[in-house]
């Protein structure tokens, strides 16, 4: 079943790889939304692009491997002028010259076929941690448009706390030119409206920072000398999850790329053991060519031509224990594989128990601050109703008002942690990202 699922991701990822347009042509977009950034950021984002590159390098390695397996044809000649008294040849000649054509297979040994398997499986690791690396770059995207949601919504909340203070200054102001309050609670209104702008300030500074971390997260690079805004559609939105330890974990086990990645190195370590092992025995190779070389004459119709069929062997009795150093590397490698295979699982065990805490958490924050915003706002109208009654002080409205603000943005907080609790919960758990999931 895990060989089927993985040619499976082969066949999407190579899919990917043949139909990623050349970024460098693309038209640079000016807005996103959520959907559109996360399938830019497949073609675009620099670590996903990376990784594709690696894949390409591993097939070039097994090409390289395989190509022991198939015939080797090499071609080889030379041209030598001499003194005619130093002559080799019967009878003397001042020249000599000769071309030869050679085929060689091998047949036995040489460690050739566990190479080539231990290639295969660390391209099939290439594709997995193209598909990890796609999962934890798609989370960063996803992460990055979530920032710039909430610090958009950040400065709304603030500048309806501007527009709430302005109104209680003007206010205040009349009840000051009736007489009816003191100067102190005109200056108290005044400093509230100017501590206001403080974090109205941080939240328009947060939002333009978010927008620059979304451009780097999907590889939107900008065209030089034309600076467009980037404008970002969307809402954070809450609707609340059910979710069960257990078949979390086991879907982490069966479905995170990380450890299938783990799982084929280790198997290609295995293989690369086999094969430094095979410099213990001999290897046997048939090889047959055509050579052509000077005859009698420097006439090219007394040249000396013929077929050449053969075998040939070689084992190295003592290499000086090279062999035997190789094998302990590899050995050595085959056991850190294991060791980093079973780090792993324990890390991810952990990630899912965090993202399954985290969630919990962020659904039980949502639900609880959706009242809170209400009962805030209900807090406000009586307090202003009190104050023109003159059964309240001003610093009751200004208290209720500011209870009022943190109350939707700790609503706004809310959402942003549920949205990037569950994106965090879906790549622990080893699923693609819905929009790229989707048929």
């Amino acid at each position: 079943m895990k060989t089927y699922r993985f040619f499976l991701l082969a066949a999407l990822v190579g899919g990917v790889l043949q139909a990623a347009p050349a970024p460098a042509t693309a038209p640079t977009p000016t807005q996103f939304d959520l959907n559109g950034a996360i399938r830019y950021a497949l073609d675009h984002n620099f670590d996903i692009r990376q990784a594709r590159e690696r894949i390409k390098q591993q097939e070039g390695v097994v090409l390289e491997v395989r190509s022991a397996e198939i015939p080797n044809v090499t071609a080889s000649g030379s041209v030598q002028l001499n003194d005619r008294d130093i002559s080799t040849t019967v009878p003397q000649s001042d020249s000599t010259w000769g071309l030869t054509i050679r085929a060689t297979q091998l047949i036995v040994g040489g460690g050739v076929r566990p190479a080539v398997r231990s290639a295969e499986l660390v391209k099939e690791a290439a594709i997995l941690e193209l598909q990890a690396q796609i999962n934890f770059s798609l989370f960063d995207v996803r992460t990055r448009f979530y920032d710039v949601l909430l610090n958009r919504e950040k400065i709304k909340v603030q500048e309806q706390n501007i527009d709430l203070l302005k109104q209680q200054l003007r206010e205040t102001t009349d009840r000051f030119n009736a007489g009816t309050v003191s100067a102190f609670e005109k200056l108290r209104s005044e400093v509230a409206l100017a501590n206001g702008q403080v974090p109205l300030i941080t939240a328009r500074n947060d939002y333009r920072i978010a927008l620059e971390q979304l451009r780097q997260a999907v590889g939107l690079v900008s065209t030089p000398g034309v600076e467009a805004p980037l404008d970002v559609v969307g809402t954070l939105e809450f609707s609340p999850t059910d979710f069960d330890l257990d078949a979390a974990l086991g879907a982490a086990r069966a479905h995170r790329p990380e450890l299938a990645r783990l799982e084929r190195l280790v198997k290609a370590n295995e293989e690369a053991v086999s094969s430094h092992r095979a410099g213990y025995y001999p290897n046997l190779s048939l090889f047959g060519g055509y050579q052509l070389g000077k005859g009698g004459t420097n006439r090219f119709e007394d040249s000396r031509n013929g077929f050449l069929v053969g075998l040939q062997s070689q084992w190295n009795i003592f290499d000086g224990r090279a062999t035997a150093g190789r094998v302990a590397q590899a050995a050595s490698l085959l056991e850190q594989s294991k060791l980093a295979l079973g780090q792993q699982t324990l890390a991810i065990e952990v990630q899912v128990r965090q993202a399954v805490s985290g969630l919990q958490e962020a659904n039980e924050l949502s639900q609880a601050t959706q009242k809170t915003v209400a009962q805030a706002e209900e807090s406000l109208r009586l307090a202003n109703a009190r104050y023109q009654a003159g059964s309240a002080t001003q610093l009751d409205v200004l208290t209720a008002q500011v209870d009022l603000t943190q109350a939707r943005t700790n609503l706004l907080q809310a959402y942003y942690n549920y949205n990037t609790a569950f994106a965090n919960f879906r790549t622990a758990t080893g699923q693609a990202d819905p929009v790229i999931a989707a048929p």
